[in-house]
């Protein structure tokens, strides 16, 4: 017998809602939308942060309540308004880049970058995301703001990111994790070059895709969720049917409840097309 429709979809953006061109096909686009006609909340649950994901969502008729930065921010797209977030403090970002620098001292050191929530998903983006001067950038078209080490640390951050050129995120999160006690911070990553994603401690997608669904009063056996990179681990975990994509790393896949399709092979619709 079929289980109920589910009442909340989150769905990572990268490499699972979107193709590795970053466009979302037809299908998946299609199912989506009657997911919402038939009362279905759908959420995008990402490491991006609000201000990037309007490209994602203007591919599809909705504006939804978002989770970003990893669990970070609840982001209500239809306002432009963040309702909640969860921040470092310059003195827990201190106190990572100490461990960082004694983790990596054999290969390097890393580079910081730092997240910083605002008020808009429009604001000036060179004040949103700093970096150290040093910083190798992954993302060439997008504005930065370069400070000193001291200073891109000495604001609240939703995210920091350490980067090294030479490392596979992999690599860097092995290297990591002995140094860096999750009650100080959480560590994670979302794509195999080298960049970590250091949040608040507990600070994660499942924390995001929880508290929207009670902002809904959703039930967690009624919430669908799907992913391929560990930062969506936790959020597979937690929901009542966590799907892992074709294309997901197998740690991710080991978490998960089901495995679908790849990104690229519209693996979201395959699953939702049960239902609606």
């Amino acid at each position: 017998m079929e289980s109920p429709a589910p009442k909340l979809v989150a769905s990572d953006v990268d490499g699972t809602i979107i193709t590795s061109q970053e466009r979302i096909l037809p299908r998946v686009r299609d199912v989506i939308v009657r997911a919402v006609q038939a009362g279905t909340e759908v959420a995008l649950a990402t490491g991006r942060p609000h201000r990037w994901i309007f490209p994602v969502l203007d591919q599809l008729p909705i504006r939804p309540v978002c989770v970003t930065a990893n669990g970070a921010v609840v982001y209500d797209s239809a306002n432009d308004q963040v309702i909640a977030s969860h921040t470092l403090t310059p003195e827990t970002m201190a106190e990572v880049v100490d461990l960082a620098k004694e983790a990596f001292h054999d290969v390097g050191g890393v580079s910081v970058g730092c997240e910083r929530v605002g008020r808009s998903a429009f604001d000036p983006e060179e004040e949103m995301f700093v970096v150290t001067p040093d910083f190798l950038h992954t993302w060439e078209e997008q504005a930065f703001g370069v400070l000193p080490e001291h200073e891109v640390i000495s604001q609240p951050a939703v995210k920091m990111i350490l980067r090294h050129e030479g490392l596979s995120a992999p690599e860097m999160f092995d290297l990591l994790t002995p140094y860096l006690d999750p009650d100080v911070a959480h560590v994670t990553f979302s794509m195999n070059e080298g960049l970590l994603e250091i949040a608040a401690p507990g600070v994660t997608k499942a924390l995001g895709v929880s508290t929207l669904a009670a902002m809904h009063g959703i039930d967690q056996r009624d919430v669908i969720a799907f992913g391929d990179m560990p930062n969506d681990i936790e959020m597979l975990a937690w929901a009542g049917i966590g799907v892992a994509m074709g294309n997901a790393r197998d740690s991710v896949k080991d978490v998960a409840d089901m495995v679908t399709g790849t990104n690229d092979e519209a693996g979201l619709a395959q699953v939702l097309e049960r239902w609606f």
